[in-house]
């Protein structure tokens, strides 16, 4: 039989009953059947257990070190090592207020659809660490820059194959699948090439720009021209080209699917786009997968939020499954008024793909992609606008850093007595109204009692009346289903994206200081002075873009708010005026004489 060693690249836990086996990472691992199929080997641990293991979450020890040709010689990185900050381990992103945090199994090994069963702060609902660090911290969700050496070359270390098409990895629980990595310099953070996707390594020709960071966009000789992405000057300031049509998507009709035999079980949801309303087929890990990609691509620019966590357990529950379709529901939407990610030829392929023959092209296309990180700058045209002064555009960026900063406190303060007010509504409330009901009730039996004939109508109307504050405590306890839940959503949405804001800022700022040591540079012999005036008209392009996408932030927000808003008020006015209308029913029983 053959059998191989192995290295454990993720963690990866097995769900019962699907002969899987749970490893850790940097555990060692003997393969012993190659042939499973389906992106799946079967392994045995060094405790003698055996089960399959996804191919992408190993590495089989055959690999050979990667050597460069020639003798180059050192460099002196002195001068950028002086100007860099210390690199910072990156928290794991966390659930903080996720009001779907309460759909982890519960101890009867069910799930809770109430929003106040986790509040932060308590086990289940961690409070995530501090969203906008000092120093040189990065986001998790932030794009994570490649390493740069100082050779003129592009460079695929995976060596991988693509992944298969009914390949599975939604049963890893997971920040967005990333392995630990490390801060970098300039805003960047060093990423690993997760789930057998590419890790391009984009060189630099400049040796004196061989750190990671903005530099390599800043310098660099660009790629080929292909689309480019336009900014023009609105009422606003710099904003987006955006389409004449409105892009949108539905999320529906959640299947479960099976492969291997019935060994493997997933859920799959119907992505109907308003372009062609032919529906395509997505399983989570395809949603994944185009996040990675979003991510790689627009990260340094445009803040992508996450997905929705993976889930370990409870992945087939009605309420799981119907928690995970608005999710993506609400995730696709915003990236479909997103007008650089929506016209994006990797969101294109997700929402109209042919047949699984067009996917596999398209994925293998989109993960040999050059203009990644920092280098989607160079698709970045303003049309026809002048260089920017970058004092003015630092000002506004620490205005803009201030304001989000605010607002991320003001969104987690509105979740935090959200979930407090869904607990009250849905505990103590009810539990109050139906104790003023059953004492109108108790009373009314007691009147009965007396035995006297004419105060029938009196004990009908308080037995009535008692009644009804029964009713009214069923209404407070299901209201927050239908108002406050849709509030809540709109403000764990923002939370999440205003998480992405400090990375994508930090980049800018680390362009914009690279701009100011330009002149030490051309002392050193560094650069050219040509070079200093490529920087300068780089680090404009960086600002309009940085600026669009603080205009884009700001309308997409103020439609947002009055939206759910309108709707939250729209369902307090008909829960207020249902319960007038249950009291004056009450009202009208009682007599005067």
């Amino acid at each position: 039989m053959f059998s191989t060693q192995a290295q454990v690249l993720y963690d990866f836990t097995a769900e019962p009953g699907n002969n899987e086996l749970s490893v850790r990472e940097g555990e060692t691992i003997t393969i012993t059947n190659r042939n499973i199929g389906g992106g799946w080997l079967e392994a045995k641990n060094s405790r003698g257990e055996v089960g399959l293991v996804p191919e992408d979450y190993i590495e089989i020890n055959q690999a050979k070190p990667f050597t460069s040709g020639g003798n180059a010689a050192p460099l002196d990185l002195s001068f950028f090592d002086s100007h860099m900050p210390t690199p910072a381990s990156t928290a794991q992103t966390s659930n903080g207020n996720d009001p779907w945090a309460v759909f982890d199994s519960n101890a009867s090994g069910g799930f809770s659809n109430n929003w106040a069963a986790q509040p932060e702060g308590t086990e289940t609902g961690k409070t995530s660490s501090n969203a906008w660090p000092s120093g040189g911290q990065g986001h998790p969700q932030a794009y994570q820059g490649p390493d740069i050496y100082p050779y003129p070359c592009l460079i695929d270390l995976s060596g991988a194959e693509d992944d298969e098409w009914d390949e599975e990895w939604d049963d890893v629980k997971s920040s967005g699948g990333y392995a630990e990595s490390e801060a970098g310099e300039g805003g960047a953070i060093n990423r690993g090439g997760a789930h057998g996707s590419s890790m391009k390594i984009a060189l630099n020709k400049f040796p004196g720009f061989s750190k990671s960071g903005p530099e390599l966009y800043l310098l660099s000789k660009l790629p080929a021209k292909g689309t480019k992405l336009s900014v023009y000057t609105g009422e606003v300031g710099p904003v987006w080209a955006y389409p004449d049509y409105q892009l949108d998507c539905v999320v529906a009709d959640p299947k479960k699917g099976s492969k291997m035999y019935g060994l493997k079980s997933y859920i799959e949801y119907q992505v109907i786009p308003t372009t062609t309303n032919k529906p395509v087929i997505h399983r989570y890990k395809h949603f994944d997968w185009l996040y990675e990609r979003l991510l790689e691509k627009f990260g340094s620019a445009i803040p992508i939020p996450s997905l929705p966590d993976k889930q370990v357990t409870g992945r087939f529950e009605e309420e799981f499954i119907k928690m995970r379709m608005e999710r993506l529901q609400g995730w696709m939407s915003r990236m479909c008024r997103h007008p650089v990610v929506s016209s994006s030829e990797v969101f294109q392929l997700f929402l109209s793909y042919k047949d699984e023959k067009d996917w596999k092209m398209g994925k293998r296309k989109a993960e040999k992609d050059e203009t990644v990180g920092v280098m989607v700058f160079s698709t970045i045209e303003p049309e026809g606008l002048p260089d920017l002064d970058l004092t003015e555009v630092e000002q506004k960026c620490e205005q803009f850093n201030r304001f989000t900063k605010a607002m991320d406190d003001g969104v987690k303060d509105l979740l935090t007595v959200g979930n407090e007010h869904w607990k009250r509504c849905t505990g103590p409330l009810p539990k109050e109204y139906q104790r003023i009901g059953k004492a109108f009730q108790n009373l009314s039996s007691v009147f009965i009692s007396s035995g006297y004939e004419g105060e029938a109508v009196l004990t009908d109307a308080l037995t009535a009346a008692g009644k009804t504050y029964e009713e009214i405590a069923q209404m407070v306890a299901e209201q927050p289903k239908k108002d406050l839940h849709f509030l809540m959503e709109t403000n764990n949405e923002y939370k999440g994206l205003l998480g992405c804001f400090p990375d994508t800022i930090g980049v800018h700022k680390a362009a914009i200081e690279k701009v100011k040591e330009a002149d030490k540079l051309v002392a050193a012999g560094k650069i050219t002075p040509s070079d200093k005036i490529t920087m300068s008209k780089r680090a404009s392009t960086m600002s309009y873009s940085l600026q669009a996408e603080m205009n884009h932030f700001h309308s997409n927000r103020i439609y947002d708010y009055n939206r759910v808003m309108q709707q939250y008020l729209e369902q307090q006015v008909k829960f207020y005026e249902m319960i007038a209308e249950k009291l004056r029913h009450a009202h009208g029983q009682f007599t005067t004489m």
